[in-house]
């Protein structure tokens, strides 16, 4: 049986005129930069890279050490190759420019370098989310607003998932991909074609201990899946909550579900909890190109234009049937 590996895939993309060569090698580099995050990952204990890294982010977040390394690795990998413009970082507050004695490109890249890094030193799955754009402010050195575009925008979009198996997942626009790095080879190998998101599910993951703090709408809908076979859904539903959002999506993109982490009255001065660039964006294109939907509540995810870098807006993502119940909901409330 044929084997085929990223690379090649990303050339037959090429040549199929979906990806330009520079998106094609972009591609390629923070896949290289995945393969050195993961090794870091899967040596935990015996690196002596678990706990705190004595640090906040931007977010005011303690930092783990395998979040200032992860994001290290994916700056240092991708400043020199010649195609971006500029990088942004969930970690860190400003845009990081490309060294002035490196070539620039057309490409802005956002990445969450460790995604669910509260689960690090429990050893349970965490990731990577990126996203590419164009550079819109081609002659000049970017600044934030050339990245304020909104997710419609996004030329490519993708994740790592850092578990049994290291997955890269990717979209350039044509459907959704999954490849597993053999580690044997040293390469990812093209495993899950055209991944697709089940229409209906009986599975939802949700943070239940923020459930006093929902708005009406989430309580709804809630209160009706825990209602189960005797309820108005007439079945039951299963809670599946990881904590870290990439595995989270992940298993509702292999089988179905629905993500949410909704306004609440904890978040509400925030805008929400996670954040638009580096982690809704991305994985709203994913899950769209995989036949799901993606909306805050009362909007398409896609369609939010940013006001800044670092925003954050509630996120209700999966399987179509059931994330368009929920936005009936906040409708009609």
């Amino acid at each position: 049986m044929r084997r085929v590996t990223l690379t090649q895939f990303l050339i037959e993309q090429q040549r199929a005129g979906r990806t330009s060569a520079d998106l094609r090698l972009l591609i390629e580099v923070v896949a290289r930069a995945v393969k050195a995050i993961s090794v870091n990952v899967s040596k935990g204990a015996l690196a002596g890279v678990l706990g705190e890294a004595g640090t906040d982010n931007v977010q005011g977040e303690a930092q783990k050490k395998l979040d200032v390394i992860a994001n290290e690795i994916l700056l240092q990998a991708n400043e020199w190759g010649g195609h971006l413009a500029a990088m942004a970082s969930e970690e860190v507050e400003e845009v990081h420019q490309i060294p002035f004695d490196y070539p620039k490109g057309g490409y802005l890249l956002l990445f969450d370098p460790l995604d669910g890094s509260s689960n690090i030193d429990v050893n349970i799955s965490v990731g990577t989310i990126f996203s590419v754009l164009r550079n819109t402010a081609a002659g000049t050195e970017p600044d934030e607003s050339a990245f304020l575009q909104p997710g419609t925008e996004q030329v490519a979009a993708g994740y790592a998932l850092y578990g049994p198996s290291t997955m890269l997942v990717l979209t350039v626009g044509n459907g959704v991909h999954g490849f597993t790095l053999d580690r044997e080879m040293g390469s990812f190998v093209y495993t899950n074609p055209f991944m697709t998101v089940p229409v209906d599910t009986s599975e939802y993951a949700i943070n239940a201990s923020n459930q006093r703090f929902w708005e009406a709408p989430v309580q709804r809908y809630v209160a009706e899946l825990q209602q189960g076979e005797g309820g108005p859904r007439g079945r039951d539903f299963n809670t599946r909550w990881v904590a870290s959002m990439v595995a989270d999506v992940h298993r509702i993109l292999t089988r179905g579900g629905i993500f949410m982490y909704p306004m609440d009255e904890k978040c509400r001065a925030k805008g929400g909890k996670l954040r638009l660039m580096y982690e809704a964006n991305p994985m709203a294109m994913i899950i769209e190109q995989a036949g799901g939907a993606a909306t805050t509540g009362h909007q398409r995810i896609l369609d939010v234009v940013p006001q800044k870098l670092h925003q954050r807006v509630p996120v209700i993502l999966g399987s179509l049937n059931e994330v368009e119940r929920v936005a009936a909901y906040h409708r009609e409330a």
